[in-house]
């Protein structure tokens, strides 16, 4: 399986110069959860730290979980793969800058080398050579799914920034229908594409739509708590970022909104603080309140409804299986569940792996070093084509 991003050297070496921030953030040692989640088929709204080493082996395991379902051509999977994933980083770089991060993944975020000017024209330049990829598939249908999802995206992003610029708390419902369209977009974006591709006698035989707002909410909710509890989080970006960036994520406005007369939260939020004891004090508070407790148990009835759907659409023990390597750090961090030591985890990564073929692992390796790059072609009709 190889793609065809490599088969023509890049004419315009103004290229190279316009797109290094991307390339630094695509190249930043990471373990690339949206490739390898469409290549499973499932695409995740939001990084999940701690759990990420889970899909290296599900991404070249030849048994792909969505795939199962919808059986498309692989030449397909690759090009919504790779279009989602540009996606993704680009959306990433923009990221950084509105919450005015200073790491990702472990390393310095590309603004704070290549500067916000140039970052911000790499990320847009990307969103459209994205889009030209996605125009490859040559189904009438593409464009109207790219456009809605990516509106989608951009408009719970933007929900959340204006709740965090004004310190305006929102409901838990508000926040759940701001993660279905931010996180949503991109994983509806995957899943959508590739229903397009599947044989006509079952195209129409499976709606996805609610197994993707479960996935969704679970990730990022899991995400939201990994920020404050995890620290392989801490370590990859910053010690309670959140509170940093003065976000509204699920435990803090659960706190918030459970605590209208204790306001020593929100004030600490308003001051977007980097000191550390501070911020230690936050998460105390978040643990006496009950936040913690109750992300868990939220995450925990996802969990279940995400089993749930699973079954009603004929089960999919792959998917499963990602789910329950997601939900092992609540069982970590659960002194009556097992030592704490991340057992579960390592049970689970014997599991994948023993099912992997060696070579099937050295294929997909030299594969993603060609496909992953992105070098704009020329073509008849302009200068730049993927």
């Amino acid at each position: 399986m190889e793609s065809d991003e490599v088969s023509t050297a890049d004419p315009d070496p103004e290229n190279k110069i316009l797109l290094e921030p991307y390339e630094y953030i695509r190249t930043i040692p990471g373990k690339q959860i949206r490739p390898k989640l469409i290549k499973v088929g499932v695409l995740v709204g939001g990084y999940c730290y701690h759990s990420k080493r889970f899909f290296f082996y599900l991404f070249v395991h030849r048994v792909q979980a969505f795939n199962l379902w919808l059986h498309i051509p692989e030449d397909k999977l690759l090009v919504i793969g790779d279009l989602v994933e540009m996606l993704h980083n680009a959306s990433l770089l923009i990221d950084d800058i509105q919450d005015n991060s200073k790491l990702r993944r472990g390393s310095p975020v590309a603004h704070s080398i290549y500067g916000v000017p140039l970052t911000i024209n790499a990320a847009n330049y990307v969103y459209f050579l994205a889009m030209q990829k996605a125009l490859t598939l040559t189904h009438p249908d593409v464009t109207q799914i790219f456009v809605d999802q990516m509106l989608d995206l951009h408009h719970g992003q933007g929900m959340e920034i204006w709740w965090r610029d004004n310190f305006v708390s929102p409901s838990e419902d508000e926040y759940r229908q701001m993660v279905m369209r931010k996180c949503g977009g991109l994983f509806n974006l995957g899943v959508k594409l590739m229903q397009l591709f599947a044989p006509i006698e079952i195209r129409d035989t499976y709606n996805f739509d609610r197994l993707c707002q479960l996935l969704s909410l679970l990730f990022q909710i899991r995400d939201d708590y990994c920020n404050l509890i995890s620290e392989e989080y801490a370590s990859n970006k910053s010690y309670c970022e959140d509170l940093t960036e003065g976000k509204f994520s699920f435990p803090i406005l659960h706190a918030v909104n459970t605590r209208e007369t204790d306001t020593r939260i929100i004030h600490i939020l308003k001051q977007r603080t980097q000191d550390v004891e501070l911020k230690r004090y936050c998460v105390q508070l978040l643990h006496d309140f009950g936040s913690f407790e109750y992300t868990r148990q939220i995450c925990d009835e996802l969990a279940k409804q995400v089993y749930d759907e699973i079954d009603a659409l004929g089960g999919n023990d792959y998917l499963e299986n990602i789910v329950r390597g997601l939900m092992e750090i609540f069982r970590a961090d659960d002194p009556t569940a097992g030592n704490g030591n991340g057992e579960g985890i390592e049970e689970f990564d014997a599991f994948v792996s023993d099912q992997i073929d060696d070579e099937e692992q050295e294929s997909y390796e030299e594969n993603s070093r060609n496909y992953k790059k992105i070098t704009p072609i020329a073509n008849a009709n302009g200068r730049y084509r993927t």
